[in-house]
């Protein structure tokens, strides 16, 4: 007799990561979960779980896009939980303020640390709590989430590695380069993997909210560029840096970001620039998904996800 510990996890997703609850579906292992919403007309959210989670593993797909999809996780695991399930994973592709990782300014909101606490007040599930973070902006926030949840940080170092031998060429003769020194260690190992050379910018600051590029760290004359950011979010800096490798003698340049947020006509600004060849993204946040036919290109980061679930 098959008991509920014995079939697959239950797969759930917030509305914003339906396609990739579909994606990690497709990719075996788990069954479906499902879920109604509907939006009441002040704004509050019904939400039922209709599929029974009681003794169940189950597995909830929702990046913190923003503050109600951050809610909408925390409610729907605190649920997940009250009705019985024995374990359960989130799945947060994208961890946002993810920046405001430290304190900086007298009277700054560390708002990652307060965000991973919220998520650690989750109730525990009798076999444990644990939440699935992709490629996040500093290696110590996993240290901010406490008590019963356990913090899983998944590198997309795979996928940069082959957007990067794709958009190289056959020759492999390229530079691996970042915006900025504050991300060399990160591309310096990548670099090394691909067995090519790393480099990135000094910057100069100018006042509280303003830096100029004062160097390039490496020799990219002649040579073509590809630039690797954890995260695009209006793409200034991207632009600045690639200005200044265009300046120092690249041939081409491309750019690799993990999380594309892009907001307004950001992409549009990146294009019309005419500095890229192009640009690639993972589907980490669901803005990549909405520029796809824009001249983003995607790439999925299901099968990533699956291998640690």
């Amino acid at each position: 007799m098959t008991t509920a510990k014995d079939r697959s996890p239950l797969l759930f997703s917030i509305p914003a990561y339906d396609y990739l609850r579909e994606e990690l579906l497709a990719l075996g292992g788990f069954e479906r979960g499902e879920l109604s919403t509907k939006l009441f007309p002040d704004g509050e959210r019904y939400m039922r779980l209709q599929s029974d989670v009681e003794g169940r593993e189950v597995v909830l797909v929702g990046g913190t896009i923003d503050d109600a999809a951050t809610l909408m996780v925390y409610d729907l695991a605190c649920a997940i939980v009250k009705l019985g399930a024995r374990k359960i994973t989130l799945v947060v592709p994208y961890f946002a303020y993810s920046t405001m990782e430290r304190a900086v300014q007298p009277g700054e909101v560390v708002t990652a640390k307060t965000r991973a606490r919220l998520l650690s007040s989750i109730p525990p599930a009798s076999y444990g709590n644990r939440i699935v973070l992709l490629d996040l902006h500093s290696e110590g926030i996993p240290h901010y989430f406490e008590g019963e949840l356990t913090a899983i940080h998944v590198y997309g170092k795979p996928l940069v590695r082959a957007a990067a031998r794709r958009l190289g060429g056959d020759a492999g003769e390229f530079v691996l380069a970042c915006t900025d020194a504050g991300r060399a260690k990160w591309v310096e190992s990548l670099a090394q993997d691909l067995h090519v050379t790393p480099a990135f910018v000094f910057k100069r600051r100018l006042s509280g909210s303003e830096t100029e590029v004062a160097a390039v760290s490496a020799q990219v004359e002649g040579r073509r560029v590809i630039i690797y950011d954890d995260m695009i979010r209006t793409g200034g800096s991207l632009l600045g840096a690639a200005r200044a490798y265009k300046d120092a003698g690249a041939t081409s340049l491309a750019v690799i970001t993990t999380h594309a947020l892009l907001p307004g006509d950001a992409l549009g600004r990146l294009r019309r620039s005419g500095l890229f060849t192009d640009i690639v993204a993972t589907d980490s946040h669901p803005r990549a998904r909405e520029l796809a036919s824009e001249g983003l290109a995607v790439e999925s980061c299901a099968a990533l996800l699956h291998e640690h679930l």
